[in-house]
């Protein structure tokens, strides 16, 4: 993709605020909760976002109070002059959104997913100059969220950007979606000038930990952050658990460290080489001990073959894994990155005993 096809003049809205914030409740929920909320943030927030229509995982749970609290965020804007932000779903929600004056779009993880769903949405907004936000897909899935971006640069779309929101997995983690920052790292390498807001409230799951998450987002040059902030987040009506209230974002973003991108002293560019020759050292060793590990598993392949045996072996598997991960823990490493680190190696033990025993 082009770097020209990016317009990140957009980000101007923010008014040169570093990092750019939008906040507000996760989901519109009555007239005076919303204005309440939009008094309340703090004077950095320049955007205030709000759910009106949400999606469920189930039926039965708040879906939303729908386009009427679109007449409820048009007050908020006369009011207090801050801009809008909602999330988009369908054709129909985009095109009430505008019909409301709405500022910025977004479209979720649940939708991302659906290249169908995406290119709808993309059709219903072709040409236009209003701001569109695509939040990662639900699955760990760098391609989908890349490919969501492209078919609204497609559709003509200039003022663009993604929201890191984390990732779904089956297994229990201190997250409620985890954030994979590989992820988003690659997505910034591929798509250099796209604007990328980290939305700490939906990684966390847990208002206790935004601040945590928000400052690893802007350690790795994030352009703005997404925060769900609740007058009363105990009593709110959708993810009462993530939602800081308007003092408690006041103090994250007080609190927040802005990095410089790099630093041009000669002292610190001699030892970051340094450290960088040192590290580019151990992933030459890293490889070579992996090459040799792959050799041993090879070994197993072929007497797996000999004696007829199959190739996954379940305990051997869970006893390795939790040996890692205790070792792993007394040396400072998390569960999380050991998990992760000896999957892939096992994956890639299993795909080559697969192919030693099909050998024909």
């Amino acid at each position: 993709m082009e770097k020209s096809s990016v317009n990140k003049n957009w980000m101007s809205l923010f008014k040169g605020q570093n990092p750019a914030v939008i906040a507000g409740p996760c989901s519109a929920e009555t007239p005076e909760q919303v204005m309440q909320i939009a008094k309340d943030l703090p004077a950095e927030v320049k955007v205030f976002r709000a759910g009106i229509w949400k999606p469920r995982t189930r039926p039965g749970g708040f879906e939303g109070v729908g386009e009427i609290g679109l007449k409820w965020l048009q007050e908020v804007k006369r009011e207090t002059g801050l801009l809008l932000a909602i999330e988009v779903a369908t054709a129909k929600h985009v095109q009430l959104a505008l019909e409301h004056n709405i500022d910025i779009l977004w479209i979720g993880a649940r939708t991302t997913v659906n290249p169908f769903a995406v290119q709808e949405i993309a059709d219903a907004l072709a040409g236009t100059d209003r701001v569109v936000l695509l939040k990662n897909p639900v699955n760990p899935d760098l391609s989908l969220w890349m490919g969501g971006l492209e078919r609204l640069i497609k559709a003509n779309i200039k003022n663009i950007g993604a929201i890191h929101r984390g990732f779904s997995t089956y297994e229990k983690t201190k997250y409620r979606n985890i954030p994979e920052w590989q992820i988003p790292i690659d997505l910034k390498t591929q798509m250099p000038d796209m604007p990328i807001f980290g939305d700490p409230s939906h990684i966390t799951g847990n208002r206790d930990k935004v601040f945590e998450v928000a400052q690893q987002a802007l350690d790795l040059s994030y352009d703005g952050l997404m925060i769900e902030t609740h007058c009363n987040p105990e009593k709110a009506w959708s993810d009462a658990a993530q939602q800081v209230t308007p003092q408690q974002l006041t103090d994250i973003i007080q609190k927040l460290k802005v990095r410089n991108v790099t630093d041009d002293t000669a002292d610190f560019l001699q030892q970051i080489q340094a450290y960088r020759i040192r590290i580019d050292d151990m992933d030459s060793k890293l490889l070579d001990l992996l090459e040799k590990r792959m050799s041993i598993s090879d070994a197993i392949g072929n007497l797996k073959r000999e004696k007829n045996v199959a190739v996954f072996q379940q305990e051997r598997w869970k006893y390795i894994l939790e040996k890692m991960r205790k070792e792993g823990t007394c040396l400072g490493l998390s569960e999380e990155f050991i998990a992760a680190l000896y999957t892939t190696i096992h994956q890639e033990s299993i795909y080559r005993q697969n192919k030693i025993i099909n050998k024909k």
